[in-house]
């Protein structure tokens, strides 16, 4: 998060819209800021507002919103200073639906910053194990259907449904900005797709969007 607040150049009240975000990440970041969480339906609990009320952010004002974030109907373009999502493009579908939700990030924010976990890091974020994504098909296949008796459906589904994503094809979603590796003991964590805050960038209208 200091480096998000640093290369995108956030400053004290901007705006931001978090796609698919939840209230903890933001426990991360000292300065004030105005956050709208966008998720899906389904996918906002009740929890989302208790954390909300907690003293330790109170700095934040927040939003909750329900929505696509591959087709965000509710604003226009450029209605916020930045655009955030934390380890969610994965999550949206096959190529096509990674691609809308690339292009929904750049109309919304005056900046961006979008992160995704790297399949080259030892350990697989989701499942926790090595190498997951390097798994012949037949082998993740008969791991899924093992997940799928032991384990709540809605986790073997998150799962089955994820599409991680290389740096090349970050670069190709957010060609107006730059895209960065996220190391940690030396094997790439996470790639980023940011751009910087303008200084003075006008808001568009809904007619203009």
């Amino acid at each position: 998060m200091k480096a998000f607040l640093e290369l995108v150049d956030v400053k004290p009240g901007a705006q931001v819209l978090d796609l698919g975000g939840a209230p903890a990440i933001w426990e991360h970041v000292v300065i004030p800021l105005q956050i709208t969480l966008l998720n899906l339906p389904k996918a906002i609990s009740p929890s989302q507002q208790d954390v909300i009320q907690e003293s330790s952010l109170s700095h934040h004002k927040f939003q909750l919103v329900e929505g696509d974030a591959c087709n965000v109907v509710q604003f226009a373009g450029r209605s916020f200073d930045v655009v955030f999502s934390n380890s969610v493009i994965e999550h949206v579908g096959p190529a096509e639906k990674q691609a809308e939700f690339a292009r929904e990030a750049r109309r919304l924010g005056k900046a961006y910053w979008v992160q995704t976990p790297s399949k080259w890091f030892p350990i697989e974020a989701h499942t926790g194990l090595p190498f997951y994504w390097f798994y012949p098909k037949w082998v993740r296949d008969a791991l899924m259907r093992r997940w799928r008796k032991r384990l709540p459906a809605w986790w073997a589904d998150y799962i089955s449904t994820t599409r991680v994503l290389s740096r090349r094809r970050m670069a190709e979603l957010f060609p107006d900005g730059k895209t960065r590796a996220e190391y940690f003991l030396g094997f790439p964590k996470s790639y980023v797709a940011h751009s910087r805050t303008p200084s003075s960038t006008p808001v568009a209208t809904a007619a203009e969007s």
